[in-house]
């Protein structure tokens, strides 16, 4: 594994501190494939220097060192997610077997129940194993961790409960629409329709009563647990009740992209284009949101690279569902100057220093909890997005 690391990091020396010293930019998608070079090298180097796979790396430090949380953490399944994509991409068994390594700790997550996040936690990481390789071993968690997720369903709401609070209160957010894809699933692969059903009913609910007239999402919906009504729509992460925080609004977009893939019904294709076009409206010149877009102090406020890289996987993405031409190109191109901007110096991270991609991405600002930071999701997601660049171009 040393050696195997040792070569990697010879070969990409030269033309990183090209790179580097240069001050130039990657040009996506010609350089697609220099991007992922670079990203299998610097993971590399990750899981070289990672000994305790019982917590997951979540942050990547400047002197080359990890924050590294609890499986029961959402972002604990990102690591791993990201070495399955980087076997999807080298189909080197040498990242199938780091990809296992991390996998291995977070079976454990499969029961439980105190949770949404599973789909980040398990369909990021196992999700992408089973669809690798086929385990049934992986399935078999993957199926348990569905069933674990559907019991934070409320049928009189009508959404999966997000966050636990009191008994009066049934908190759904933005981002829960990323479980749904897991969900779809499991209906798949079971052929238990009640899956499915959650997952349909889920996204019409929060369809109906997670955005506003213009197209922007709120972050929180309290609705009544009894009866399903709408006690209160706020923000958490975002800057006000009435703000557009930029990573939410991503979520939003993404899910109802992949709701109409699943299912093909155009309420989802018409709200995945008005939460991205919203998205797009609202980027600044270098098509990196603010963290959110209605913060007090723009241009001085911190990027955040996660939305970029989520909005811009998800606009590859519709650009392959919508069928009028202009709006095709319109959503690549997009998505390709923003993927192009994450792949420049300002978003990188140095490769002397860090051991991950992309640097200016937030936890919770209005909290001032881990700001202008790396992330695993937004490494997670940029990867993504590259892959389905070179696959979609």
């Amino acid at each position: 594994m040393k050696l195997y690391c040792l070569i990697i990091i010879i070969l990409m020396i030269g033309f990183l501190a090209c790179h580097q010293s240069a001050g130039r930019r990657f040009e996506l998608p010609r350089d697609a494939d220099a991007v992922l070079q670079f990203a299998l090298s610097q993971y590399a180097r990750a899981v070289e220097s990672l000994t305790d796979t019982t917590k997951m790396p979540v942050q990547a430090r400047s002197d080359g060192s990890w924050v590294q949380k609890p499986t029961s953490d959402w972002v604990s399944g990102f690591f791993a997610g990201i070495l399955w994509y980087l076997y999807d991409y080298s189909r080197d068994p040498y990242w199938e077997k780091q990809a296992r390594r991390w996998n291995a700790a977070l079976e454990q997550e499969k029961s439980n129940t105190s949770t949404h996040d599973l789909g980040f936690m398990l369909y990021n990481s196992f999700g992408n194993g089973f669809r690798l390789t086929n385990d049934p071993h992986y399935r078999d968690i993957l199926i348990q961790g569905a069933e674990s997720l559907s019991r934070r369903f409320n049928p009189v709401v009508g959404t999966i409960k997000s966050w636990d609070g009191p008994a009066e209160d049934h908190l759904t957010i933005i981002d829960n629409m990323m479980n749904l894809e897991y969900l779809m699933w499991a209906s798949k692969v079971t052929g238990d329709p009640r899956y499915r059903n959650i997952a349909i009913q889920h996204a019409d609910v929060t369809l109906n009563n997670h955005f506003r007239d213009d197209g922007s999402s709120w972050h929180v919906v309290n609705f009544d647990p009894q009866t399903g009504a709408v006690k209160q729509k706020r923000t958490a992460q975002g800057f006000s009740d009435t703000s557009s925080w930029a990573r939410g609004q991503a979520w939003g977009g993404y899910g109802f992209t992949m709701m109409f893939r699943e299912t093909g019904d155009e309420r989802y294709l018409a709200a995945a284009q008005r939460t991205l076009d919203r998205f797009i409206e609202r980027l600044p010149v270098d098509r990196v949101p603010f963290w959110d877009f209605d913060a007090p102090n723009i241009p001085n406020e911190p990027k955040e690279a996660s939305a970029a890289a989520i909005a811009a996987s998800a606009l590859l993405e519709l650009s392959t569902l919508v069928s009028d031409e202009n709006q095709k190109k319109r959503y690549y191109r997009v998505a390709l100057e923003m993927l192009n901007s994450l792949a420049s110096d300002r978003y990188l991270a140095p490769a002397n220093s860090y051991q991950c991609l992309l640097l200016h991405s937030n936890a919770s600002v209005p909290a001032g909890v881990d700001v202008d930071v790396n992330f695993t999701y937004a490494d997670y997601y940029f990867i993504e997005a590259l892959i389905r660049l070179l696959r979609y171009h």
